[in-house]
């Protein structure tokens, strides 16, 4: 059995601007997983940086609303709401509301550094 605590995560800035925890990922833990897991926030008004990342990704809007945007289209988006984001699709989220936003980042396969495109 594997149980990871939150609070256990040490919490960085991404490429993207949004504040992370890495949950879950195959290269940091004796883990059979193909996919990485990461807790991210955003803060009131704030809009991550727009990327690409070569993988598929769902974002799990865990708390506030915000909106997505993912190539041309954009919408609204709030808590218990799941995002797909095709591979290669520029990408960005905005928070809308008067708390932080915070979602579940889920990348298929792992997320690797040399697979994501700050833009």
């Amino acid at each position: 059995m594997f149980i990871k605590d939150l609070q256990d995560c040490v919490e960085f800035i991404a490429g993207d601007n949004t504040i992370l925890r890495e949950i879950l990922h195959p290269d940091k833990a004796e883990l059979e997983l193909r996919y990485s897991l990461a807790h991210a926030v955003l803060k009131p008004g704030l809009t991550s940086q727009p990327h690409k990342l070569k993988t598929s990704e769902v974002y799990y809007i865990l708390e506030g609303e915000g909106t997505m945007y993912i190539n041309e289209e954009n919408a609204k988006v709030r808590s218990g709401q799941t995002v797909y984001i095709p591979p290669n699709s520029k990408q960005y989220i905005k928070n809308t509301g008067n708390i932080d936003l915070k979602f579940l980042c889920i990348v298929d396969p792992a997320w690797r550094v040399e697979d994501e495109e700050v833009l």
